[in-house]
């Protein structure tokens, strides 16, 4: 084998030197690209966090605890006292009206009757002796009656006989008085005998039983409790405490979603039945007892359940919304960030959303043009409103321009629109009510009375929503729009105005990168 020359050893050499060359400026070009992008994605990832402008549903509910029961439960107790005989019912039994539950000992109110049956045939014997001393009397006074006409007899003895008449009479009303007494004394003695067969006076379960054969029962003054029977279990209630600042919140009717440890993997549904105003204070918290009607025809709840609800107090679908974290943002050079846009703007988004509650009222056709030619031409006065006000907006900065710059012009013009802003609010949505009353005139001339207070309780809410600032991300700048907020489900608020689905807000703004 032939060894390699110097000359092959020296170019070998050079080749592995000039590729250990690319190799290290292809390295050093990767890292530098490495380098150059992530410092590329963090600008491009800009100096702000931002959450997108979504489209879905806001749903407000109010949490609480309550217990269930049954709708309708009866206590079965005992009128009377006495030995328990029998006990025909037990925990968790079906019963219906008038089955017997239990036997109370009937001896004692078994010979009061009889004794009252001899009381009362002795007061019908002395009855009839009586009738008979009557039926003597009356023979006696005719006959002295005829002779003293004829003066056989002295004024004294009809006088006698007068008297024992009268008083014949008066034994026979009082034995006649004797005997309803008697048969009065008998007849309560006979209801209290039926008493002591206790009977279910409704359909239901039996859910607790506090007697046992051979105990006795003292019902002197309150009835001892015997049975607790649940009238029906298919229907059942929730009793729930809510807090004196969200009872405001609480109407009849909303809808109820409720968990119960029984059953930790399931939802059940109910619905608010009544708001009751005996509220109950509990370490100055003050509270108020709600009443939720519950399905039960599957049998699955059991009475005295500890219930965990929540009360929709209510529910926006296909709304925009935004988490509440670009509510809340200001940019830290918030004096030189330049101010909501002066417009029509909120008037126009109280118009879109008028729009949308009409349109889901129930019209006739006459209605709705009225309503749309309304809107047409109030679409139309807010454009010309817009351009007039665009066009004061630009002779303003050429004015201030001339004066010193455009910075003054622009300082004051967010001063007067924030003092107005503080000042005279109320007035403000008292003047925006009348205007767009006089702009639907048309229109409401040819609703009913219920029809027009809907849409002026709708317009109130509109007018009275509360409007917030948020900053939209522009070309990698916040700008500032003026939107409506509407409700909060706690982590997300519907917003309307100058906005749209997909627009990016600003949320915070990021620590500068060294």
């Amino acid at each position: 084998m032939s060894r390699p020359s110097r000359y092959q050893v020296s170019r070998s050499r050079s080749t592995l030197f000039r590729t250990g060359i690319v190799v290290a400026v292809l390295a050093l070009a990767g890292a530098g690209f490495w380098y150059w992008k992530g410092h590329r994605g963090a600008a491009d990832e800009g100096a702000f966090r931002t959450t997108p402008v979504e489209r879905g549903n806001i749903r407000v509910a109010i949490s609480s605890t309550g217990t269930l029961s049954a709708t309708s439960t009866v206590t079965v107790g005992s009128q009377i006292s006495g030995q328990v005989l029998e006990v025909l019912a037990d925990f968790n039994d079906q019963v219906t009206e008038g089955q017997v539950l239990a036997r109370i000992d009937p001896k004692t109110y078994q010979t009061q009757i009889e004794q009252g049956n001899a009381q009362i045939a002795s007061a019908q014997a002395s009855l009839r002796q009586a009738q008979a001393t009557l039926a003597n009397a009356e023979a006696d006074y005719q006959r002295k009656a005829a002779l003293v006409d004829r003066q056989l007899i002295a004024r004294a003895d009809i006088d006698l006989a007068k008297a024992a008449l009268d008083q014949a009479r008066a034994q026979v009303n009082s034995a006649q008085a004797q005997i309803r007494q008697q048969t009065a004394s008998t007849e309560t003695t006979r209801v209290n005998l039926e008493r002591t067969v206790i009977r279910s006076p409704v359909n239901g379960v039996v859910l607790t039983r506090s007697i046992e054969p051979g105990q006795t029962v003292a019902a002197s003054l309150q009835a001892p409790e015997l049975f607790t029977i649940a009238e029906d279990l298919s229907q059942m209630k929730i009793e729930l405490s809510v807090d004196e600042a969200d009872i405001g919140q609480v109407k009849p009717g909303q809808r109820v979603s409720f968990t119960v440890d029984a059953f930790p993997d399931r939802q059940f549904r109910g619905e608010v039945q009544q708001v009751r105003l005996a509220a109950t204070t509990n370490n100055n918290v003050v509270t108020y007892p709600v009443v939720v009607s519950v399905d039960n025809s599957d049998g699955t709840l059991l009475p005295g359940l500890t219930v965990n609800a929540e009360i929709e107090v209510s529910r926006r679908d296909d709304v925009l919304k935004v988490s509440n974290a670009a509510l809340r943002f200001k940019p830290s050079d918030a004096a030189a960030a330049p101010a909501p846009t002066p417009g029509p703007r909120g008037g126009a988004g109280m118009l879109d959303d008028l729009a949308a509650f009409v349109g889901a009222m129930e019209l006739a056709p006459a209605q709705r043009s009225a309503f749309e030619a309304d809107l047409a031409a109030a679409r139309q006065r807010q454009e010309e409103m817009r351009k007039a006000m665009e066009a004061a907006m630009q002779n303003a900065q050429r004015a201030g321009a001339g004066a010193g710059g455009p910075g003054g012009g622009m300082m004051v013009m967010r001063s007067g629109q924030g003092q107005g802003q503080a000042g005279a609010s109320g007035q403000m949505r008292q003047r925006m009510m009348e205007r767009f009353q006089q702009s639907f005139a048309g229109f409401f001339a040819t609703l009913d009375d219920a029809q027009r207070q809907a849409v002026e309780r709708e317009l109130g809410n509109l007018a009275g929503a509360r409007r917030v600032t948020v900053y939209r991300l522009e070309g990698g700048k916040p700008v500032p729009v003026m939107v409506r907020v509407g409700a909060s489900d706690g982590s997300s608020t519907e917003i309307a105005g100058n906005i749209k689905e997909g627009d990016v807000l600003v949320t915070g703004e990021r620590a500068a990168s060294r």
